[in-house]
């Protein structure tokens, strides 16, 4: 088994989602006491935030950059950005190192295809949601036109990941906020939603939803467990 490892705290809460979730792939698919082999490299996520918050991209990657060195010195054979919003620099992380980031909108790219969908609502931070990076990545690279909902549905979706998700609050009336957000977007012809940001799923469930969902921490997850495996 190669060793994954993670560029996580963004925010720890999902980081925690990904460890179990590649520990219990790793059980499931080769029984009795396996596990993942994995290396975290896990961030105060405040200071990340504030890069974030400032538009301080440039030390956001340098930042970035170096978690990626350290988990490569550490002996990991692929690495994940366990956050969405943080593959802005996902090409400045790859280019530091020699190990192979596994791309979570190509994971999301891959099950999205699988069941000819063409036309996802994306559920993210406001960065993730407004900026090309991830949306143009899923255009140019597989043809999907991710939607976003209009200005005052993204400031929900994003205040909601960012006040209550990231820091452990799931209340029931961010789900039917989340819940009517999507209902409105259906007049866009969306074919599918897409839970853009690795919190999202804390909150709401392919069983809220008539239409396909795709948890990019769960789908990143056994991307880099398919990896390891391989």
């Amino acid at each position: 088994m190669k060793t994954i490892g993670l560029i996580g705290g963004m925010s720890w809460e999902s980081t925690v989602v990904y460890y179990q979730l590649l520990n219990r792939m790793a059980r499931v698919r080769l029984g009795g006491l396996h596990s993942a082999k994995l290396l975290l490299w896990s961030f105060d996520f405040a200071e990340i935030e504030a890069f974030q918050a400032a538009g301080n991209w440039e030390a956001a990657t340098e930042a970035m950059a170096t978690a990626a060195q350290n988990i490569e010195k550490g002996g990991a054979d692929c690495m994940i950005i366990c956050t969405n919003t943080m593959h802005k620099m996902a090409k400045e992380v790859q280019a530091a190192v020699s190990i192979p980031l596994i791309h979570i909108a190509d994971a999301t790219a891959t099950a999205i295809n699988h069941q000819n969908c063409k036309r996802p609502l994306l559920l993210a931070t406001r960065y993730t949601m407004e900026q090309d990076f991830y949306k143009g990545h899923l255009r140019d690279k597989h043809g999907i036109t991710a939607l976003v909902p209009d200005d005052a549905g993204r400031t929900i979706v994003h205040d909601i990941i960012d006040q209550e998700l990231c820091q452990g609050i799931v209340s029931a009336s961010s789900k039917v906020a989340y819940l009517e957000i999507v209902n409105e977007a259906k007049s866009q012809s969306i074919d599918s939603i897409i839970f853009g940001c690795t919190e999202v799923g804390l909150l709401v469930s392919q069983k809220d939803f008539d239409l396909p969902c795709f948890d990019t921490t769960e789908l990143h997850a056994k991307a880099a467990l398919d990896f390891a495996l391989s």
